[in-house]
């Protein structure tokens, strides 16, 4: 009767451990055959130019119960978790396609300090990543604490005129004179040639002359709109000089007769017209 009793036991235990046997591995089973989230592609990075909208798209498949959210990559800033928008920001805002299967980051009224990486996360044991970035176009500006004023030189002097101008793309600069006439430039300090514009930040002129002096522009532009530019006057002292037409002149007693002086000066001078020692008469 005992062996009939211990072969039973013996029997059934063997019964249980072949059930959970088998249960473990059905239950491997089942878990190995339900799928995990992931990502259908990468984000596509986009361009924006500042003041628009900006919306970067991330495609997640068998999301099941998991959560998708939005951060900040540099700073670590929460966004969004699932529909929810979690950052005080209100410019940005969530969407959620479901026969796409897509989520929108949307930021509106783009400003410079938007531009950079975003992650989109999926909030698995082991976290899923991807990264969409920004870049914002922004229109040129001058900065005027960095570029040239009015300014004065004796004829003779070496100028350099300077313009700093801040944008994205990186804005190119272009100097040309407002009167429309060609740049008068040296090259090797001798041979003089004349060019409609010239391309930098800095435009030099070696031993200034009078014909270089005028209104020359500063002109900032990046294919974003609009171009910007700044006018900067360039004066260049150099003493008198003067022309008379004619040395003599012969007229009747009693006739109206006029005596020209020409006289070429920066700063205007003061004229002065003198007979026999005299003062007769100022001009200014």
């Amino acid at each position: 009767m005992n062996s009939l009793r211990k072969s039973f036991g013996l029997k059934m235990l063997l019964s249980w451990a072949t059930f959970f046997v088998d249960l473990t591995v059905a239950g491997a089973t089942v878990s190995m055959s339900v799928s995990s989230p992931s990502f259908s592609g990468p984000i596509q990075n986009v361009t924006v130019p500042v003041g628009r909208e900006a919306i970067l798209n991330c495609t997640v498949t068998d999301l099941g119960e998991y959560k998708v959210g939005w951060m900040k990559a540099d700073d670590q800033t929460i966004l969004s978790l699932d529909s929810r928008v979690i950052t005080h920001n209100p410019r940005i805002s969530v969407s959620h396609d479901e026969k796409l299967h897509t989520w929108q980051l949307r930021i509106r009224q783009l400003k410079d300090s938007d531009a950079g990486c975003y992650m989109c996360q999926i909030n698995t044991n082991s976290m899923k990543k991807r990264l969409g970035c920004i870049d914002v176009q922004v229109p040129p500006n001058i900065d005027d604490s960095l570029t040239s004023g009015d300014i004065t030189v004796q004829e003779g002097e070496n100028v350099t005129l300077s313009c700093k101008a801040a944008g994205n793309p990186p804005p190119r600069i272009i100097w040309r004179r407002e009167d429309g006439a060609k740049l008068m430039l040296r090259r090797n300090s001798y041979k003089v040639y004349k060019v409609d514009n010239i391309h930098g930040m800095q435009l030099i002129l070696e031993r200034a002359q009078r014909q270089q002096m005028g209104a020359y522009l500063c002109i900032a532009s990046n294919d974003v709109p609009p171009a910007v530019s700044k006018r900067i006057m360039l004066g260049v002292e150099f003493p008198p000089s003067v022309r008379v037409g004619t040395d003599i002149l012969g007229v009747l007693e009693d006739t109206e007769v006029e005596m020209a002086c020409n006289i070429e000066a920066y700063p205007l001078p003061v004229t002065l017209w003198i007979k026999n020692q005299q003062e007769i008469l100022v001009q200014r």
